[in-house]
């Protein structure tokens, strides 16, 4: 949480609603945590599902490498559509981008109730573009509120970004840990290699996902920066794709968006690292498949946990840098002990030790995506479409690649090229904090 000094205590905050103000402004100011509990409980349910499916693909569907050709396309795409994702998201309204892009988590989770080419390939292509836009109106959905709220409530921008994304990124990581202990529940080892229980597991999964669906349709219409952007017509759509087209460019001539990118692309990689190589080379070979419950509800149980710690924590550029530096650390342990090689004996020493590098790799991710999601909001506040599309690019297209080359590499080189990025990323993000923070005019107020 904020300091004392840097904001007034959560405990006093009032709105600062006129007297003679309309009923309809006094319940808007009070929608907007509303809001964030629905959004976060909605991603919850969809990607505790989508997680789980997304977590098995590896071990699953083996078969000339489906599952993970399957993701890589899903990335592949997802990457292509990020590009246009702010202009859709501008067109549609956020919530509606919101209420759309669900669909398409719950199509590739279907498909794995008949996994192959037919059904699994169209299924990511169509995710592709859903997650795409569901990303970017979440993230400009998330911000519009924060800003909404402090500006309601007269708090300090920065902390309230913070705390929203906080909250979150907390309850969207636990998606990891209920998500991976129904699949632990549910699925069990058969004999010769087989896995007894999918059908039953992936049918209570699109349950849950409907659900999580139908809350999207509670949301508060809100605008990402004007209202004027979203009511679009001709010559609007028109004038709105020349936005984006300098959108994009401006951000890539940006210094700052260029300082941040290759911490972005690493956060990427670091979940693809998790979802593919983690689950395949570690935790497989030491607990089996239906380890691989366990091993990533530990994961999502740290994650959540530092994902509502760092946002709390977060009040501007220099509580950013500390935490993202923590992060760093933790993430850059679990690769060395790796390349070590550092094994336990058989039993459930093993099994503790794979749980405490899934709990590592879930505080690392918790603390990069709480964290990254502040900062875009906080620097780049007259284009939180196009910076948020931006995040998903990057954040998609290494994801794509690391499904995609996994198969032909070596774990050992993936462990060597996850390190390289994770420290030249880490020297260009404390470039960007040095740099801003000698520019006072974008410096976010701590």
């Amino acid at each position: 949480m904020a300091s004392a000094s840097a904001t007034p205590c959560r405990d006093e905050e009032a709105p600062l609603v006129a007297a003679d103000s309309s009923p309809v402004e006094a319940i808007k100011t009070k929608s907007h945590t509303k809001d964030v509990h629905i959004l976060s409980l909605a991603f919850l349910l969809i990607f505790l599902a989508y997680g789980a499916a997304q977590n098995l693909q590896s071990t699953l569907n083996t078969e000339e490498d489906l599952g993970t050709t399957s993701l890589g396309i899903l990335y592949l795409s997802f990457t292509f559509f990020s590009v246009v994702a702010s202009l859709v998201v501008r067109v549609l309204s956020p919530k509606i981008a919101l209420i759309i892009g669900s669909t398409g988590y719950w199509l590739y989770v279907a498909a794995n109730l008949k996994p192959n080419w037919y059904t699994l390939v169209p299924a990511s292509l169509y995710l592709g573009f859903c997650a795409s836009i569901i990303w970017v109106g979440q993230g400009t959905y998330l911000t519009s509120t924060a800003r909404s709220h402090a500006t309601d409530y007269n708090l300090h921008e920065g902390a309230v970004i913070g705390d929203f994304n906080g909250e979150f990124w907390a309850v969207y990581a636990l998606h990891q840990f209920i998500g991976n202990l129904i699949t632990f529940a549910l699925l069990s080892d058969g004999q010769e290699g087989t896995t007894n229980g999918t059908t039953v597991l992936f049918v209570v999964f699109l349950c849950v996902m409907t659900f999580g669906a139908v809350l999207m349709f509670f949301l508060t219409n809100r605008s990402g920066n004007s209202k004027e952007e979203y009511e679009l017509s001709g010559a609007g759509v028109c004038s709105s794709i020349k936005s984006l087209s300098r959108s994009l460019t401006s951000a890539l001539s940006d210094v700052r968006m260029l300082l941040t990118i290759p911490l972005i692309a690493y956060s990427g990689l670091q979940q693809a690292f998790v979802w593919a190589e983690f689950t395949k080379y570690v935790v497989t070979p030491a607990i089996g498949v239906s380890g691989v419950g366990s091993a990533m509800a530990a994961y999502g149980a740290f994650d959540g946990i530092c994902s509502l710690a760092a946002g709390r924590l977060t009040t501007g550029l220099a509580s950013i840098t500390s935490i993202v530096s923590v992060g760093a650390f933790v993430q850059a342990l679990v690769y060395i002990l790796l390349l070590l090689d550092v094994s336990m004996s058989s039993g459930w020493v093993s099994t503790l030790y794979i749980l405490f590098l899934a709990a590592l790799l879930g505080i690392g991710d918790g603390v990069l995506m709480t964290q990254l999601n502040a900062l875009l909001g906080m620097l780049f506040k007259h284009d939180t479409e196009g910076a948020f599309a931006q995040l998903k690019i990057w954040q998609s297209a290494t994801i794509s690649i690391v499904f995609f080359a996994a198969p032909h590499i070596s774990f050992q080189a993936v462990l060597m090229i996850s390190l390289v990025l994770l420290c030249s990323s880490f020297g260009s993000f404390l470039w960007l904090a040095l740099k801003v923070a000698k520019t006072p005019s974008s410096t976010p107020r701590e």
